[in-house]
């Protein structure tokens, strides 16, 4: 165990083997920072529980389990592209790009451009960036299958672990964002984000973006509240968590899982709502949470986006576009970017 410093944040370096090492910031308190966040946001007029707390161990399986849904056309669809990227994908690269993943990735998607990589290149060096721990889990099942891969990873947030790599050499990059996971941001936060991984890129690096498109509102709105209900129970796990880790007493039976789509806005939104005035305790939070019948908690955003918009966003904050595959149906688009 070692460690690396880059120019705000100290970080702790573990090393597992030969293949897989990864970096941690020493200060990090994941926990406390999960208490933090619920006490601000489910204390305010308009509640909301970030997105980001979806994915305990029981969350992460339950978005596997959508992923495979009828209903849910994303993943499928994103994967029929990332497809068609084995031939159109190579001419912007060379055996001296390493790959990025903002998220930890060990299904075919991820997969899919490693086997680009892999044909390249002698060693293929992998960089997921994920604030947890299930990092690790996903690197070592990929190891299995990779015998030329080399994985660092870096547990931190997404901005962190862009810093981080910003300062850990001068090797050319190339970062992807798949799944439709942008579409989360609020229009304003997302335009900070993409300036963000623009800050941090140096000449040479490229990023790939997968978006999700405008297209018919019973498509959308079957994908976020499918027939098993699935989605539901993907949902109301956050709930759980919350009891679980920060001490809290919420009774899952009195709320239902709400989606509908905005047209106007061109997003899913996504709700729980309390089925029952009600009282809720959460420990940790020091937080005591009052609902009224019908009183919604926000948890997610999906924005959609058509073609011209995604050219004028990537555009605006400098990028400059060398690709753009759809897939046969135009639900769904991956983007291909490098720093001017």
């Amino acid at each position: 165990m070692s460690s690396f410093k880059d120019k705000k944040i100290d970080y702790k370096q573990y090393v597992v083997d030969s293949q897989l090492r990864y970096f941690k910031p020493h200060a990090s308190n994941i926990e406390k920072s999960f208490a933090e966040e619920i006490a601000f946001s489910l204390n305010q007029d308009y509640k909301f529980i970030s997105p980001k707390f979806f994915y305990d161990n029981k969350g992460s399986n339950l978005f596997e389990s959508i992923c495979s849904l009828p209903e849910y056309y994303p993943t499928r669809t994103e994967v029929s592209i990332l497809k068609k990227l084995e031939n159109d994908l190579p001419p912007y690269l060379d055996e001296n790009v390493r790959l990025v993943e903002l998220g930890s990735g060990a299904s075919v998607k991820t997969r899919l451009i490693l086997d680009v990589f892999t044909k390249l290149q002698p060693k293929t060096e992998y960089f997921p960036i994920d604030i947890s721990e299930i990092l690790t889990e996903s690197s070592e099942q990929l190891l299995k299958d990779y015998a030329t891969l080399n994985i660092t990873g870096i547990i931190d947030t997404y901005e962190g672990g862009l810093e981080f790599l910003q300062n850990y050499d001068d090797k050319k990059n190339l970062i992807i964002f798949l799944g439709s996971s942008f579409g989360n941001f609020s229009p304003e936060d997302g335009r900070i984000f993409l300036k963000k991984i623009f800050s941090t890129m140096k000449q040479g690096d490229l990023f790939l973006i997968g978006l999700d498109l405008v297209k018919d509102k019973k498509i959308l709105e079957s994908a976020y509240d499918d027939s098993q209900g699935v989605t539901a129970k993907f949902n109301l796990n956050v709930l759980s968590r919350i009891n679980d880790e920060l001490g809290a007493d919420f009774i899952i039976n009195n709320f239902s899982h709400y989606s509908i789509y905005n047209e106007d806005d061109q997003r899913i939104e996504m709700n729980l709502k309390s089925l029952t005035p009600q009282s809720v305790m959460i420990k940790k939070s020091n937080l005591s949470l009052n609902l009224d019948e019908g009183e919604l908690i926000h948890t997610e955003y999906s924005h959609k986006y058509k073609p011209s918009q995604i050219k004028m966003l990537l555009g605006d904050v400098g990028f400059e576009i060398k690709n753009m595959w759809l897939d046969d149906k135009k639900y769904f688009s991956l983007t291909l970017v490098s720093k001017n």
